[in-house]
């Protein structure tokens, strides 16, 4: 474990690279010891720097619940961070590139909670008695810590990832809300368009085979923290497409079929 006085220093070229857009190179070639737990404790620290700028946690999203993007970063279960206040975008509106390094696009879920959840124990049925409604959604990731470093290419390892807010920068809700038991959330599916063309597809399913079960992970893994998920956060579930690229003049679309539609415009 990496020693309170880096992972405060992290934390903070963190925090300042977010607000720069300056890319970092990658904290685990930097200290070969790093762990998850470093990652998560690094993560822990940025958070604590946001929250004394007056900021607040809305939710928290899940990542990494494919199987094959947990094979490639050699991990075993998903990862998670917080969301923040300012990382909430209007549907339909225009995003400033001005708050991103390397902005990519992805389609998911988003549960809203009705009632807090604490682990240990939760289950699915738990999460889907919980919500309040399930929304779609757009998650923006992005890059403090460089995805492919900038000499070797070689790509970020999963302690990078955890400690750079699981990837998160932005969120975009839309669409139809629906209550929980009023579709069956495997088989929600969606089409990302960009400029108009149809750049990626998928289903929900492709989610740890349900969405929910991936809440009810999270509900879990935080509990030793002496965290829960409370009432009135936004929750996302994870990514059921890879992510598509943006540059400033893309126009992104997310049709979700009867759950309606998601977009927004980079400028």
């Amino acid at each position: 474990m990496l020693d309170t006085a880096t992972i405060q220093g992290l934390a903070r070229e963190l925090y300042d690279a977010r607000k720069s857009r300056t890319p970092l190179r990658h904290f685990s070639k930097r200290h070969p010891s790093m762990t998850i737990a470093c990652g998560y404790a690094i993560q822990r620290a940025w958070v604590a720097l946001e929250l004394a700028d007056g900021r607040c946690i809305r939710g928290r999203k899940i990542g990494l619940t494919s199987r094959a993007m947990q094979v490639s970063s050699r991990i075993d279960e998903p990862d998670y961070a917080p969301l923040m206040d300012d990382m909430f975008f209007t549907q339909g509106g225009d995003i400033p590139m001005s708050r991103f390094i390397a902005p990519r696009i992805e389609v998911e879920l988003a549960f809203v909670l009705g009632r807090g959840l604490k682990g240990p124990g939760i289950t699915l049925f738990d999460v889907l008695r919980a919500t309040d409604y399930v929304t779609p959604a757009i998650e923006i990731i992005d890059a403090r810590i460089e995805q492919f470093d900038r000499e070797t290419q070689a790509p970020r390892k999963v302690f990078d990832t955890i400690s750079d807010f699981a990837a998160n920068a932005g969120i975009v809700l839309g669409g139809r809300p629906v209550k929980p038991d009023a579709v069956d959330l495997r088989w929600a599916g969606a089409m990302l368009f960009r400029n108009g063309v149809i750049e990626e597809t998928g289903l929900a399913a492709a989610v740890l085979n349900h969405p929910a079960t991936g809440v009810a992970w999270l509900a879990n893994k935080i509990a030793p923290h002496d965290e829960q998920l409370n009432p009135g956060d936004v929750v996302l579930a994870g990514s059921f497409t890879r992510p598509v690229t943006g540059a400033a003049g893309d126009n992104f679309h997310a049709d979700y079929g009867p759950l309606g539609t998601v977009s927004f415009r980079l400028v």
